[in-house]
């Protein structure tokens, strides 16, 4: 049997939109034609592909096991075939998938955003929230641009500076803490929120801290900085973040910060991406314009 490599393509579309109008809208053709399509790929693989569950179609086991390779298939060739092209931001159809901490896509998704559609009206971004270290998701193409406290161990994944932040102590207006200078006892005798996706209570803070034969308590770990704001706010927990990237949130629900007192390194954040994409001019040009919008985090502000 002779297969039409390009029902990868439409194989591609249809798992990503989840519907054969999804499909046909995002690879300009009919609607008919997606179905005939969906028709032939349903006959090569002898799968059903998309089954209708209600008003919705849904992937079957296979699809769903099979969708990342062939997302990864489709761009490897999308990049053999276009690497030499010069690259047409108007006319560029594409979607890109960053997996950034939810403090940082607070800080500037929005200005991400409008200046890819400012630029390249035709791309489309899906921010999905960081579930931890997964490169897994990058290797596979799953995950384009993700960001990163540290560097990556696997040398396959490629990654960049682009800034260094620094911890503050964030508490509620009118806190106790805020009427006297914040001393390092004071500061461990306090109660305290961390932050972490997996719901860890503790933190590097905690190994500063017991050098100097300290110990904080932890009573709650938030599973995302706007959460832990949050918290601080209506109580009085101290919530220890980076001062860039949750600066904005902090304004916003008018939360005080102090200097924490101790010395803590700076806090790096690097951009991740895979090497495949290394020569990609699409997403060199989507990296470029996120450092540059996530730089802006950390300029000093204009007098």
């Amino acid at each position: 049997m002779q297969l039409d490599l390009n029902l990868l393509t439409a194989l591609d579309a249809l798992l990503e939109e989840g519907s054969v109008a999804g499909a046909a809208a995002r690879l300009h053709v009919t609607s008919p034609a997606m179905s005939r399509s969906l028709g032939r790929i349903r006959k090569a693989t002898g799968d059903e592909i998309l089954v209708r569950t209600g008003r919705s179609m849904v992937p079957t086991t296979r699809a769903l096991a099979m969708r990342a390779e062939v997302h990864a298939l489709v761009q490897q060739a999308h990049q053999l075939l276009s690497a030499q092209q010069e690259l047409d931001l108007a006319a560029l159809d594409r979607v890109f998938t960053l997996r950034w901490h939810d403090a940082l896509t607070a800080a500037c998704g929005t200005a991400l955003i409008a200046a890819v559609h400012r630029q390249a009206p035709g791309v489309r971004l899906r921010l999905s929230a960081e579930p931890g270290t997964d490169d897994a998701e990058l290797r596979r193409g799953e995950v384009d641009l993700e960001s990163s406290s540290g560097t990556p161990a696997l040398p396959d994944i490629r990654h960049r500076l682009v800034g260094k932040d620094r911890l503050v102590v964030v508490v509620r207006p009118g806190h106790p803490l805020t009427s006297d200078p914040l001393t390092v006892e004071r500061y461990a005798a306090a109660e305290h929120v961390t932050v972490s996706r997996r719901g860890s209570l503790r933190d590097p803070v905690d190994d500063a801290l017991r050098t100097r034969g300290l110990e904080r308590r932890v009573v709650a770990a938030g599973p995302t900085a706007a959460f832990a704001l949050q918290l601080a706010l209506e109580t009085d927990l101290l919530v220890t973040l980076p001062d860039a990237v949750t600066r904005t949130a902090r304004d916003h629900l008018g939360l005080a910060t102090l200097a924490v007192p101790l010395p803590l390194p700076e806090v790096p954040l690097y951009l991740l991406w895979h090497q495949r994409y290394d020569n990609d001019s699409a997403h060199t040009w989507l990296r470029d314009l996120a450092a540059r919008t996530v730089r802006g985090l950390f300029a000093p502000p204009t007098a």
